[in-house]
């Protein structure tokens, strides 16, 4: 399934909250948006492996993705090898996006590093063409996206580009909450650091400050390894 954007994470939630906004308006504008996430965060301290996986559907459905899938790998303990390499060279290649939105490189969670390290690494290799894979059982043809941008995660960095997500916040908050187990107190799991009130309240406020610096109401940033560019001054805000 070709898909135009292709938004890889570590775990169920990671998309949602860095670019879920972003995610919407692609969608909107009639781009079609797949999802993979490289781990079921079975590590969590709240929720389990089936009720992530559940709110993970109910999110894809809320945000109208075109497809979500999960790598398996190990939470926490997945590494950046060849192994990890292929599966997901296999993934890209199977989807072609011409858009990659990745993982943070500097993240408080040291699997959301370690994901972007892979994810760019799997990216590069997906286009050499004497890297073999298969997909039900037909050779696959080399492939690379055109672009790969990372989304921001918990800790805050300068933004390279902010992308505005005022009509799509709504939605994407609604994704957010989906993530019942993760998210908001209750039950018998003890309180996290993104189960805390606090946490929903800097994804807002991030939101706020990010639309603020380009002069909207709410906006998501990316960093980018390469120069942006414009053919016209009045592309830019």
């Amino acid at each position: 399934m070709k898909l135009d954007i292709l938004v890889i994470s570590a775990h169920p939630d990671d998309a949602e909250l860095g670019c879920g906004g972003t995610i919407v308006q692609a969608i909107s504008m009639g781009q079609k948006v797949g999802m993979v996430d490289l781990t079921r965060g079975e590590l969590g301290t709240r929720g389990t492996v089936a009720i992530r996986a559940q709110e993970a559907a109910n999110s894809a459905e809320i945000l109208g993705l075109t497809y979500r899938s999960n790598m398996g790998f190990r939470d926490s303990f997945f590494i950046n090898d060849e192994a990890h390499q292929l599966a997901l060279i296999n993934e890209i290649r199977k989807h072609q996006p011409e858009i990659v939105l990745a993982a943070a490189p500097r993240d408080r969670h040291p699997d959301h590093p370690r994901a972007s390290d892979l994810i760019v690494e799997a990216c590069f290799l997906s286009g050499l063409s004497r890297i073999n894979t298969e997909f039900d059982g037909k050779p696959q043809m080399a492939w690379r996206p055109n672009v790969l941008y990372h989304y921001i995660q918990s800790i805050l960095v300068k933004p390279d580009f902010v992308v505005d997500v005022s009509y799509c916040w709504e939605t994407k908050m609604k994704s957010i909450k989906a993530y019942q187990s993760q998210f908001f107190g209750g039950g018998d799991d003890p309180e996290t650091y993104i189960s805390n009130p606090r946490f929903i309240k800097m994804v807002e406020a991030r939101g706020i400050e990010l639309g603020h610096s380009i002069g909207v109401d709410y906006g998501e940033g990316f960093l980018t390894d390469r120069n942006l560019g414009v053919k016209d001054l009045f592309d830019l805000l």
